[in-house]
């Protein structure tokens, strides 16, 4: 069975909630989704290929995308397997981002302490399992961030750094991303649902 559906116009995670119900209703063999921005397009394509669609993108005019999802050509595109420490204790952590500073008063101290904050993050070892950025802590995973350095090196580590979308564009920064996967509101929500603590700075 084929399906197309044309998701432009739809705030996030409006497309790939699209795609989830039609991919879990109907499990078409081949799926033709539009979509109108970037941010959905790349959501769209991780989600797809979480469950084992292989996805080609074609460009048309106007900043639309039109993606091409065949099933069953690629295997699912998991996230890295916990380490045997997370998997034994069971503990995933979640740092979650809203802002570019810690604190309220002076904005440049508060950039320096949350660039220390990132940098403190490692001595969590194996229970720091992901990293959400949100709003304008987005601006944190761009070029020209004090902190990209440190969340490079939490990436390089294994941890996973999930960068709101959404944020990116309404910020105009969508393409200055540097490190993390851009994501979605389900993404968020999902992590925050199975993390087993959450700090929220």
């Amino acid at each position: 069975m084929d399906r197309s559906l044309d998701c432009r116009g739809l705030a996030c995670p409006g497309p790939v909630l699209c795609c989830k119900e039609c991919v879990e209703k109907e499990a078409p063999s081949t799926l033709t989704i539009t979509v109108d921005n970037e941010a959905a397009r790349e959501n769209v394509a991780r989600f797809l290929g979480m469950r084992g669609y292989a996805v080609t993108v074609a460009e048309a005019s106007g900043g639309v995308s039109v993606l091409t999802a065949t099933a069953g050509a690629a295997g699912p595109d998991t996230a890295p397997a916990p380490s045997a420490a997370t998997a034994e204790t069971g503990a995933r952590t979640v740092a979650f981002l809203t802002a570019d500073t810690i604190g309220r008063g002076d904005e440049t101290l508060g950039a320096k302490l949350m660039v220390n904050f990132l940098g403190t993050l490692p001595e969590l070892g194996d229970r720091l399992w992901r990293i959400v950025l949100v709003n304008g802590a987005v601006r944190l995973a761009v070029a020209g961030s004090p902190a990209l350095d440190k969340l490079k090196a939490l990436a390089e580590a294994g941890v996973s750094i999930l960068v709101c979308g959404t944020c990116l564009d309404f910020y105009g920064i969508l393409d200055k991303k540097e490190v993390g996967q851009t994501t979605n509101m389900l993404d968020v929500v999902t992590s925050l649902d199975l993390a087993d603590k959450i700090i929220q700075i």
